[in-house]
């Protein structure tokens, strides 16, 4: 059994996923892991043109007869973009100038498998390019997170590491509240003596309590004033919060801890290839409450200017609507960062509705990972040549 085994099999028992780092050297200079990222991915690949919408393109109504919003119920941002009614929630971001929206994302040759895709996300590779770590991942490794922390990062709601995978000190809360329950049942064992496989299975279990002990709420845990929208992600948001709040807390009493410097939440039903449009609404509903609890939430811990949240998804849809009153798997999309520290406003390159290719796609203007350079550089000071294995494009997203 091979120490990825071990890791697995140590976390199984606690209805969690862990991995541990391979020995780091140490960089020349420190990221400031203080800021912390939230990242949330739209599972399933988002319909970027039904969320920002290009109104007053002659074209998007014609390709988009029975699915499209009409221009009268479009939140304009500016004369020729807006968003989708039901992301009202997002305007106090927007009129702030803390919410900036990325047009244009995909990367060059797009593959349009979900399984495929998504993983050339996560690893930030080339689309004929294979990866096995997690750009996050490989981040920490060259850039290891301070041992104070309680580990490099959390992912709520879901088993998969993305791209925390191979390579980060991670935890997945599967059940959030099974998590800080059952981390109880683990408790420290003396491993002087034991044979090496053993004593790392115990090592592990020994990470994933100490772990849970910093995550775990306290008898003096914070109180979010904060209301959160119901439903999955509204809890998923929740959770993420009282975990920063209740790290805000543990520093406050100088408990050891300083939570951790990236979270991950999933927003699961982006793949609407039928009956899109009662089902897209009630996502991008879910997604804008969702963030405006989690800035409300960031603003009275007094983090969110040194939060940076930013979405993802593996593609977006085709330009036209289907026969099922649908859309079909696409390349590119629109792509939300929001945070005290952002300068807000409109990015990246508009959808060339005229230009489509020859499968009705639209063409790719940003590659994505000049927004996770950004990221790197911009918000934690790291070079990201080593982590993302070339040198893209910078976007003047943050206040640096």
């Amino acid at each position: 059994m091979n120490r990825r085994h071990f890791l697995r099999a140590g976390a199984a028992s606690l209805g969690i996923a862990a991995l541990r780092p391979a020995l780091a050297s140490a960089a020349n200079r420190s990221p400031d892991y203080a800021r912390l990222l939230i990242l949330v991915e739209l599972k399933g690949g988002n319909d970027g043109l039904n969320t920002v919408i290009p109104y007053a393109a002659p074209r998007y109504a014609q390709l988009r007869p029975t699915i499209g919003i009409a221009r009268d119920q479009v939140i304009a941002l500016d004369g020729q973009t807006g968003l989708h009614p039901s992301m009202q929630a997002l305007m106090p971001l927007w009129q702030q100038r803390e919410l900036a929206v990325v047009q244009g994302v995909s990367y060059p040759s797009p593959n349009l498998s979900h399984f495929r895709s998504i993983e050339i996300w996560n690893t930030a590779s080339a689309s004929n390019q294979y990866l096995d770590s997690g750009w996050l991942a490989r981040s920490f490794q060259q850039h290891p997170v301070p041992q104070s922390f309680a580990s490099d990062a959390v992912v709520i709601g879901s088993a998969e590491m993305g791209p925390l995978a191979n390579g980060a000190h991670a935890i997945a809360l599967i059940n959030p509240q099974q998590f800080l329950r059952d981390s109880n049942l683990v408790h420290p064992v003396d491993i002087s003596g034991v044979n090496p496989e053993l004593a790392h299975v115990l090592e592990v279990e020994h990470e994933i309590q100490r772990a849970a002990d910093r995550l775990r709420p306290t008898n003096g845990q914070a109180m979010l004033r904060t209301s959160f929208p119901p439903g999955n992600f509204g809890n998923l948001v929740k959770t993420a919060m009282q975990i920063v709040a209740d790290s805000e807390t543990r520093t406050e009493q100088r408990v050891p801890g300083k939570g951790v410097a990236a979270i991950r939440l999933t927003l699961n039903g982006f793949d609407t290839h039928h009956d899109q449009p009662a089902r897209h609404q009630s996502l991008l509903k879910q997604f804008s409450e969702g963030m405006a609890a989690m800035r409300e939430a960031l603003v009275e811990m007094n983090r969110w200017n040194s939060t940076l949240v930013m979405t993802y998804s593996e593609f977006g849809r085709r330009a036209g609507e289907n026969d099922s009153r649908g859309t079909d798997h696409g390349t590119v999309a629109p792509h939300f960062i929001a945070g005290g520290a952002v300068r807000g406003g409109l990015y990246g390159v508009p959808p060339a509705l005229d230009r489509l290719d020859g499968n009705g796609n639209l063409p790719v203007g940003v590659d994505f990972r000049s927004v996770y350079a950004t990221v790197l550089e911009h918000w934690w000071g790291i070079d990201s040549r080593p982590v993302l294995n070339q040198r893209f494009p910078l976007l003047p997203l943050l206040r640096v």
